[in-house]
């Protein structure tokens, strides 16, 4: 790999942060997911990988479930790199702006997710066993209006950092295909499903401003 400043100024630059924050969204996946996620293909993410795994920010597992972990200095290295570009283009006070209206809608995407999973039963919440139609659509109405407000956030974001670009198709198909009827595509989480993509954008946010879960939490 080439030095660091040239790196981070490059288009090789700018796909080894893209790899190492897809590394950090996947947690542990193969090639193909960790290049899907942020929009590359396998011949652009393969030797930015390769080039982690030998400067120790990358660990490749072999065995019947294979896949790419990032280490802790591989995370440093990918937020030091996003962190650059942030300040380089000039967008970080249109990422916050995003990060704050995504936050608005935070709570309520994780309440109807868990809604979708439980249901009232008396006092009681139990395993929402989707037998009651019209629970389960209203439900799905509600994620339907999370979606259209978030998409304009999205734009945004995107406007701002044309990485953010690839979270509007994901949600538009998990959305489409809990509307046709694939349940599954709400929040299972080995699917690029609504709720996964959610998850997914949050940590985005997060490593390209440099916010610790925790410090948000508190």
């Amino acid at each position: 790999m080439e030095g660091r400043a040239d790196q981070s100024t490059s288009p090789d630059g700018d796909r080894c942060a893209l790899v190492l924050l897809g590394l950090r969204l996947t947690s542990f996946a193969p090639t193909e997911r960790v290049a899907s996620v942020v929009g590359l293909s396998v011949e652009e993410a393969a030797p930015h990988l390769d080039a982690a795994l030998d400067a120790g920010w990358a660990r490749h597992r072999e065995g019947r479930l294979s896949g790419w972990v990032l280490t802790a200095a591989g995370r440093a290295e990918g937020e030091r790199l996003l962190a650059e570009e942030l300040d380089r283009v000039g967008a970080r006070d249109e990422v916050h702006r995003g990060y704050r209206r995504f936050l608005a809608l935070n709570g309520r995407c994780l309440q109807v997710c868990t809604d979708w999973q439980l249901r009232a039963d008396g006092d009681d919440q139990v395993v929402n066993d989707h037998t009651d139609a019209d629970y389960d659509a209203a439900v799905i109405d509600r994620l339907a209006t999370l979606h259209d407000e978030i998409r304009p956030v999205l734009g945004e974001l995107a406007a701002a950092l044309p990485r953010f670009g690839t979270y509007v198709p994901r949600f538009s198909s998990a959305r489409a295909r809990v509307e046709a009827g694939e349940h599954e595509w709400f929040t299972r989480p080995d699917l690029d499903s609504f709720h996964t993509v959610w998850f997914e954008l949050h940590e985005h946010l997060l490593a390209t401003l440099g916010i610790d879960r925790a410090t948000e939490a508190g």
